[in-house]
């Protein structure tokens, strides 16, 4: 029997034919983008806050990382044991910048990498296997 795979939090990505995507927004006003939603643009040189709904998704750039060399306190919850892991900043193609773990072990992350967003295992809990958005180099 199969784990069933659920988003640890519902309504922020979603996955169709392997293809990632967050949902969030943009401004039409000035182009910024914002993950998770917003409903009024915070650019403050923008003249007009005119969001709309926004699939972000594809490549990006490595621009920053950091190893989680311990275990993080709850409620953030992992399968055990522990593994360190690598969580980065990275600059997507779309335009948005975000966080978000590295699916590469921690000590093969290169700053500068050219990555792509997908979605993969957080965690396993009651036969069900919990997915967040991740990045891995390509």
């Amino acid at each position: 029997m199969s784990e069933q795979r659920v988003p640890c939090v519902e309504g922020l990505f979603g996955e169709e034919d392997g293809v990632a995507t967050l949902y969030g927004s943009r401004c039409a006003g000035c182009d910024t983008p914002y993950f998770p939603k917003s409903a009024a643009c915070h650019n403050p040189e923008c003249v007009e806050s005119k969001m709309e709904d926004y699939a972000f998704g594809g490549e990006g750039k490595l621009w920053s990382y950091a190893v989680a060399d311990f275990p993080p306190p709850p409620p953030h919850k992992f399968d055990k044991p522990f593994t360190p892991y690598a969580m980065g900043v990275v600059d997507l193609d779309c335009g948005l910048r975000l966080i978000g773990q590295m699916v590469d072990k921690a000590e093969d992350v290169v700053v500068g990498a050219k990555v792509e967003l997908v979605i993969d295992t957080l965690y396993h809990e009651d036969d069900k296997t919990f997915t967040s958005w991740k990045f891995k180099q390509i």
